[in-house]
């Protein structure tokens, strides 16, 4: 039997039973959808945090000297303690970093983390939750900050212990009635009067986190108000991403002499990068893709062996059609393939089925809820390419007992 007449009988087997082949494939679908959508969510979550997320927090062709890595959820408890022993980066180590580096676009110190937060009030409104930071001013070209409104934070505000502040763009606009209308006016944190000197414009949100809600304080008057915290960061901005490993291992030598460590010591300080921030996100994922493939599998193995059970069936309600057939001159062969094709074309159209409402409910997941989602091709032809084996595998069993029919017997057949 020709391989295209093998194939319009299958479609047309599976078209006169739309319904039984829609409820054959339902856990086929469920999987594939299931597997399409998740790793869309993962996906897009993970492109967010290389595009957007690393910037806001570390800066575009930047790298970070902290006392701690990024990563400090991966390490052990031994080196977790070795970490907490280490010294404060401080203002001279910024300073021999900015040395070491006289091509960086900028070198700022600021307050580590967690930071603090605060409840932020002006007259008769407050805005809670808000967090805090202290910083030198270049932290503002590291972040790409753009001023909405005012100007940004200065090196005389840092000197002098100024009471001055900058607000990210939400703490304004909660405050006063346009964010604009902030400059000059004085606001309270923490039991302190201080001047919002200027306004940054509006950066978005993840997963239902603002980057806008936050203040800046010069770091001396931040230190004044909240003492000095147990980390801060050095943050280097370059122009290039090209620069920053030649520039990492210059801050590296410049870090070890400040710190005076003998060769073969090991640092007491990290060096991070945004790729830093990006391998501790995918190690976080990367648990949940291990609990996927089995996830799926259940559901095609259930999919697939539904369709093996409804196959049987069909090969005894044909019966006397597959008797007519071998008495026409079908060999063993071609009565197996055409089963087969059919078990193969009715999980394909489910493992279809399913990518497409896989596509649907992640485009819904994108629109309507704060996770980014990205269908990827390599996501749809997995699961394609699960339909059409589940036909395969579990289509083989009931094409072989098709093949083997006795046509006398099966011309009895009622």
């Amino acid at each position: 039997m020709p391989f295209l007449e093998a194939l319009r009988l299958a479609l047309e087997s599976i078209w006169h039973s739309k319904l039984r082949s829609f409820f054959t494939l339902l856990g086929i679908i469920v999987s594939v959808g299931f597997l399409v959508v998740v790793v869309a969510v993962i996906q897009g979550m993970n492109a967010y945090v290389k595009e957007n997320l690393t910037g806001a927090m570390i800066g575009t062709n930047a790298f970070q000297v902290r006392r701690s890595p990024i990563a400090v959820g991966l390490l052990d408890e031994d080196l977790v303690r070795a970490i907490q022993k280490r010294p404060i980066i401080s203002a001279d180590d910024a300073e021999a970093v900015r040395r070491a580096l006289p091509e960086a676009q900028a070198v700022s110190l600021q307050s580590g983390w967690p930071p603090p937060v605060s409840d932020v009030s002006y007259r008769n409104r407050t805005v809670g939750q808000v967090v805090i930071f202290g910083v030198t001013p270049p932290y503002q070209l590291v972040q790409d900050y753009r001023f909405h409104a005012g100007d940004p934070l200065a090196d005389p505000d840092v000197r002098e212990r100024r009471s001055v502040a900058v607000l990210g763009y939400d703490v304004a606009d909660k405050l006063f009635t346009q964010p604009a209308m902030a400059i000059g006016r004085r606001i309270r944190i923490a039991g302190r009067e201080v001047t919002v000197k200027g306004v940054i414009e509006k950066k978005g949100r993840m997963l239902g986190q603002s980057f806008d809600g936050f203040i800046l304080l010069p770091i001396s008057t931040f230190e004044a108000l909240y003492g000095r915290r147990k980390t801060t960061t050095v943050s280097v901005k370059l122009a290039s991403s090209e620069a920053i490993p030649s520039a990492m291992a210059r801050a590296e030598e410049a870090m070890r002499i400040a710190h005076r460590l003998r060769p073969g010591e090991a640092n007491d300080f990290t060096l991070d990068k945004a790729d830093a921030l990006v391998a501790f996100w995918r190690s976080l994922t990367r648990l949940l893709f291990t609990a996927i493939p089995a996830v799926v599998c259940i559901g095609i193995v259930v999919g697939g062996i539904v369709i093996m059970n409804i196959m049987l069936m069909s090969v005894n309600e044909r019966t006397r059609e597959i008797g007519i057939r071998k008495s026409l001159g079908a060999t063993r062969r071609d009565i197996q393939r055409q089963f087969l094709i059919e078990a193969v074309v009715l999980a394909t159209l489910g493992g279809l089925q399913g990518v497409l409402g896989g596509w649907a409910l992640a485009a819904a997941v994108s629109r309507f809820t704060p996770l980014p989602a990205r269908v990827t091709l390599w996501s749809v032809a997995v699961a394609l390419a699960l339909g059409a084996a589940a036909g395969i595998i579990f289509g083989v069993f009931p094409a072989t007992r098709a093949a083997r029919l006795d046509p006398i017997t099966a011309l009895r057949a009622e």
